[in-house]
């Protein structure tokens, strides 16, 4: 069987290493859970889990055989026996993960005893919200960006498992992969897989023909009757039925594959266009946050770290000595050293408000800052706003852009996936200022233009003062940190913001340039360059 060689397979490197009795072991395992798998089949087939006749399928093709894996409940031992063996299967994919979650409903029993097995959270997505309590799709405790693998019972189109991904999605969750108990081998592995969806089956149809045969099951008749069925019914999933989330995950990794260079040349945003372009013949996707209390200092680390960054991202709120002097120190620096300043307002109020904030008041933010930050808890009136007076401002909208705040980097963030939705939809229809949004995921982004800003970055030193991947931890402030490969390749930045990783560093300068090599070695990777 197919599983049975690739379980040799992934076991053959350790094996040819560690001499031969290991392989004979190797073996063995693989002869007993072939045994235990084939008696499994035949037990299903005996308390008529698996049917012959002729039986109408979700999808409203008709069938020689159909599945009814929802009996099982009624058979705790064979039950048991199943979610052991998928436990066995795919013990890897269950070690590397954070969730289990159950197609609902015939999957969540066995979904519940692989769980328990594997010692993971389970999750339970609902067919549909509830109109009272918390109203929610998916019950469990979870966080945005935790992995998750689904477990489902029988697969013919793969609609179901795109419906349940779908729903974990739109919360933030990343679906790495599905583990299924029967593949009918209709065209369900490869819809999923053109999602972007691993999937990997207990056993195939044509297997279960093929043991219940050698078992005396089932006649020659019945196997070839099914065999002819199956290589004439492939199904399809229409395009209209596919979850929206999945879709946009599709476009959104091909964005991601994308060069900047390349993405420049697609942006409708001028300013967008401007940065990826600056990007790219900088070869930087550092963004310095200077997070400081006198000019001085900003000025001073402006002109040290310029030469590394892409944007200089400031906080004049916080200056005690702010004055128009130091604005115009600040763009001299930005001209020299080809960055673009950022100041990080994080405007939040009504639209009329927000543009007197921006252009007038003390700061004079329009006149110098080329990029800010915006809340979309307003809603779109923040943005006419902004865009309103800045139409007879001298910059104009051409020089000036935004950033739209979808995710903050802060423990216990109010900022839900359904806020983020909302705040991408948003970005995606005003392209005449919104360069980019300030994520923690690449999740939901779909227009190529638009930059993923994503701030808590920093490089992990283990005990050993080796460089590491992964949590930085955080600051006992609420701040979280990720590392630069990981915001990169596994949330999709674009550019990432680093504060006190540089501005408390010993040498800035070099701090600056160790993570501008960094973040571009993994921008690479992540395009294929490297």
């Amino acid at each position: 069987m197919k599983n049975c060689v690739s379980f040799l397979i992934s076991h053959s490197t350790c094996a040819a290493t560690s001499g031969l009795p290991l392989l004979l072991r190797i073996l063995r395992t693989m002869g007993q859970y072939k045994e235990r798998l084939n008696a499994l089949v035949v037990k299903l087939h005996e308390i008529n889990v698996l049917k012959f006749g002729d039986y109408k399928m979700k999808i409203g093709v008709n069938s020689p055989v159909y599945f009814d894996l929802r009996i099982i409940v009624s058979y705790p031992k064979v039950l048991a026996e199943l979610s052991d063996l998928i436990c066995e299967f795919a013990k890897t994919s269950l070690e590397n993960c954070d969730h289990v979650c159950g197609v609902p409903y015939a999957a969540l029993s066995i979904a519940t005893l692989v769980a328990v097995g594997s010692d993971k959270s389970m999750l339970v997505r609902r067919k549909e919200a509830k109109d009272y309590g918390t109203k929610r799709m998916v019950e469990g405790c979870y966080k945005p960006g935790d992995s998750c693998i689904i477990v489902e019972d029988v697969v013919t189109s793969g609609l179901s498992i795109l419906e349940t991904v779908g729903d974990l999605q739109r919360e933030g969750l990343n679906v790495t992969e599905s583990i299924v108990v029967v593949d009918r081998e209709q065209g369900g592995s490869e819809h999923l897989a053109s999602q972007g969806l691993k999937m990997r089956s207990l056993v195939s149809l044509t297997e279960i023909m093929h043991i219940l045969h050698d078992a005396g099951k089932v006649d020659e008749a019945t196997v070839i009757k099914v065999k002819k069925y199956l290589s004439e019914s492939r199904v399809s999933i229409p395009a209209d039925r596919v979850p929206a989330p999945l879709a946009a995950k599709k476009t959104t990794d091909e964005r991601l594959r994308m060069t900047f260079e390349a993405r420049a040349e697609k942006a409708t945003n001028t300013m967008s266009a401007r940065l990826l372009r600056l990007m790219a013949s900088k070869q930087s996707t550092l963004c310095v946050a200077a997070d400081l209390s006198s000019t001085d200092q900003v000025l001073q680390l402006a002109n040290t770290v310029g030469p590394y960054i892409c944007i200089f991202k400031t906080h004049v709120d916080a200056l005690n000595d702010f004055s128009h002097k130091f604005v115009k120190e600040l763009q001299e620096l930005a001209k020299t050293h080809n960055f673009l300043i950022m100041e990080d307002r994080k405007f939040g109020d009504i639209g009329h408000t927000v543009g007197l904030q921006y252009v007038a008041g003390n700061f004079h933010i329009a006149d110098w800052a080329d990029l800010v930050t915006v809340h979309a808890l307003p809603g779109p009136g923040i943005m006419d706003g902004l865009v309103s007076c800045l139409e007879t401002h001298q910059s104009g909208l051409r020089d000036r852009a935004c950033f739209i705040v979808a995710e903050m980097s802060s423990k216990d963030t109010l900022t839900t996936p359904a806020y983020r939705t909302e705040a991408l939809k948003l970005a995606e229809t005003r392209a005449d200022f919104v360069a980019g949004v300030v994520s923690q995921s690449a999740t939901g982004i779909s227009s190529i233009g638009l930059i993923q800003l994503t701030p808590g970055v920093r490089i992990p030193v283990a005990q050993n003062g080796a460089q590491t991947n992964g949590s930085s931890g955080s600051d006992g402030l609420g701040q979280q940190y990720n590392s630069p490969h990981h915001v990169v390749l596994e949330r999709g930045a674009d550019v990432a913001v680093v504060g006190r990783g540089i501005t408390e560093a010993a040498n800035s300068a070099e701090a600056a340039e160790l993570y501008r090599d960094v973040l571009w070695k993994a921008y690479q990777q992540r395009v294929g360059e490297a």
